[in-house]
């Protein structure tokens, strides 16, 4: 197998002697705890890593139900605007419908008032004629048939009427 004067067997016996300082120095357990710390470490950023998700899942929904929330209350004031849109445009229309019938009222009103005065105001130009017409009816009445007397009549009687 090995012979002594072969190359082979001297980097055998290198290697083993190799090996053995290295586990006399404790370079395995240097290597072993090297490897755990890296394992821990490992670990560790695992778990941290895995909280991390963990929180990013819990914003993540608290962020979804927040919108949620703010989309229903966005239609919620939406469908308030509408409903105040509609009773402001069923006011409007009801207090337009009351001034037109407020202004049709007054018109009517001042109609009737201009008919009433216009209808005195015939009566008082057909008063006015009536007398003028009696006055001149009887002044010439009065001036062919003896008004002088009459008017002296009257002038007496009235003394004692008023008496």
């Amino acid at each position: 197998m090995f012979h002594i004067n072969s190359p082979e067997f001297w980097v055998a016996i290198s290697f083993l002697i190799f090996v053995g300082i290295l586990v006399k120095m404790g370079v395995p357990a240097l290597v072993t705890k090297a490897l755990d710390d890296r394992a821990d470490t490992v670990r560790k950023e695992l778990d941290q890593a895995r909280r991390l998700r963990e929180e990013a899942q819990d914003l993540l929904a608290d962020y979804q139900r927040k919108q949620r929330a703010a989309d229903d209350e966005a239609k919620a004031i939406i469908a308030e605007a509408r409903r105040e849109a509609e009773a402001m445009k069923a006011e409007s229309a009801r207090a337009l419908k009351e001034q037109l019938e407020r202004r049709t009222r007054l018109a009517e009103e001042k109609i009737s008032r201009a008919e009433a005065q216009a209808v005195s105001e015939v009566r008082a130009a057909a008063v006015d004629v009536a007398m003028s017409t009696a006055e001149r009816l009887i002044s010439e009445k009065l001036a062919t048939d003896g008004g002088a007397d009459l008017m002296s009549r009257s002038i007496r009687d009235l003394k004692g009427k008023l008496n």
